[in-house]
């Protein structure tokens, strides 16, 4: 089943690998610049080619991803926010070395630091390593998708020329490995059988009755998960809004979601 930019499951995982998504060569990319090169306006005249001048393909920008996807869409999007709430040191100059395999020292450029930029109600994690990045989002509410983004290869110590491709490559294909292994989740979750009757069912203390918290109740879990986004803190919220955000949070269609 393709999806925007992975692929989420098929029957035959290698003709799909090889076959839809072939990883494209040097001269495969040479190929591709050269022949949109021919179509393009050229200011370059025939005397300036037969004096040597011409084009030479750099890297501008590169990026390098790996997708995880889960069988279980809303487990999976608890597990992220686990994941951000327990790694919020990420941007730390020594998580930031292991991560992309540097040298980090008082003289290295940049910030260092953890953002959690939050769409809508998807939360994403951005980590940088001078003008490079990594970032890691709930994509399309189904998978765990990690990226790696080299703005300047010189971050690296390589060239831009096209050739030095493969390095870059390694650099963040390994960044995104590295940042799955740093990333911890210390809480046990699950609750006693004893523990979680008393949440979920009404309870008589002190002779008063108090509700229980429907946790069981994954409708009026992903409600209370809704109304404690900071979104809604400017307008308020009514039924309608609500009905934008609960299917995103609960991983279902919109057209199938009824209030």
């Amino acid at each position: 089943m393709p999806s925007d930019n992975w692929l989420m499951r098929g029957s035959n995982s290698k003709r799909w690998t090889m076959g839809f998504f072939p990883v494209p060569t040097l001269l495969g990319y040479k190929a591709l610049a050269h022949k949109w090169l021919g179509k393009l306006p050229n200011p370059f005249t025939q005397e300036n080619h037969e004096a040597g001048f011409n084009y030479k393909i750099s890297i501008l920008q590169a990026e390098f991803s790996r997708t995880r996807v889960f069988d279980r869409p809303l487990s999976g999007r608890h597990l992220f926010e686990e994941v951000i709430r327990e790694n919020i040191d990420l941007g730390r100059p020594s998580k930031v070395s292991s991560i992309f395999g540097r040298r980090i020292n008082k003289r290295t450029p940049g910030t260092f630091q953890t953002r959690v930029i939050t769409q809508g109600i998807i939360p994403s994690l951005h980590v940088g390593y001078k003008s490079s990045k990594i970032k890691q989002y709930f994509k399309e509410e189904k998978a765990l998708r990690t990226e790696s983004t080299i703005n300047n290869t010189y971050d690296f110590g390589v060239g831009r020329n096209l050739d030095n491709l493969p390095e870059p490559r390694a650099i963040g294909f390994s960044a995104n490995r590295r940042l799955l292994e740093v990333e911890t989740i210390s809480q046990d979750c699950s609750l006693a059988e004893e523990v979680f009757e008393k949440v979920t069912r009404a309870q008589i203390v002190d002779g008063k009755r108090v509700s229980g918290l429907r946790f069981d109740d994954y409708r009026v879990i992903g409600l209370l998960q809704t109304l404690c986004g900071f979104l809604l803190l400017p307008n308020g919220f009514s039924n309608s809004s609500m009905r934008k955000w609960m299917p995103r949070i609960l991983g279902v269609p919109v057209e199938q979601y009824s209030s």
